[in-house]
């Protein structure tokens, strides 16, 4: 099983901090944002990951290496300084994602999910893709995002209208859907997906656990204290806050 870690973008509203550092990179709770995805990929059963780069992209794979210090295989899909956007770096980067369905992740989130409550959305989707091309992660609505994104159905399926929750930048997709779609160029995943999501064949489930966007120095430094608070005095896992 493969999955995407999207690592390319500027970082722009985390400056100063990704003048000279990739926003993947910066640190929270003692460790780089884009090693705790790792670490979490890897023990939901993904060892096999790929890497997009782009904004001192070279920083990336000379921290990380080759991902055997962490227990998987790390593979790095190189693009521009200015990045292909987050559709345009996963039709770039197929080549290294094989035939089969595909994890996609953000690399500057903070969650606890479960990767491995992806495995039935993989099998759907391996299974049927003409019915299910794509699963999406949804979350409450953080403070940054209060309207929502799009909505979740009685049947699992992803709708446009209803109770919008946020997309958590965590979703399953099959290879097929970027097939035709232009590489080594910058384009949306949204609004493009909307057709398969009309289409009805987007499903989603939602995630109510810990999950933070981190779009600021100061929502950086609130989570890295709040994760080595946790760290030295272990209690109940945290509740959801989202920045």
């Amino acid at each position: 099983m493969r999955a995407m870690i999207l690592a390319a973008g500027r970082g722009q509203r985390m400056r100063p901090l990704t003048d000279t550092t990739p926003k993947p990179l910066l640190a929270v709770g003692g460790k780089p944002l884009i090693l705790w995805q790792i670490e979490r990929l890897a023990v939901g059963g993904w060892r096999d990951i790929v890497i997009n780069t782009g904004w001192l992209g070279t920083q990336i794979p000379a921290a990380l290496g080759d991902g055997s210090a962490f227990g998987v295989r790390l593979r790095y899909s190189p693009e521009p300084s200015a990045a292909y956007e987050t559709g345009g770096g996963i039709a770039t980067a197929l080549p290294f994602l094989g035939e089969a369905p595909f994890v996609v992740v953000s690399g500057d989130i903070y969650t606890t999910f479960d990767y491995a409550s992806l495995l039935p959305a993989v099998r759907q989707i391996a299974t049927d893709p003409l019915r299910t091309a794509a699963h999406l992660v949804l979350t409450p609505n953080p403070e940054h995002n209060r309207t929502g994104d799009m909505a979740l159905d009685a049947q699992g399926r992803i709708q446009r209208c209803g109770a919008l929750l946020n997309y958590g930048n965590i979703g399953v997709f099959h290879p097929g859907l970027f097939a035709d779609q232009p590489r080594a160029q910058a384009w949306k995943l949204f609004p493009w997906l909307y057709a398969a999501v009309d289409a009805g064949r987007v499903s989603g489930a939602l995630f109510s656990g810990a999950w933070h966007n981190i779009g600021t120095p100061q929502q950086l430094a609130a989570l890295d204290g709040e994760l080595r608070r946790a760290a030295s005095n272990p209690e109940p896992p945290m509740r959801r806050q989202s920045d």
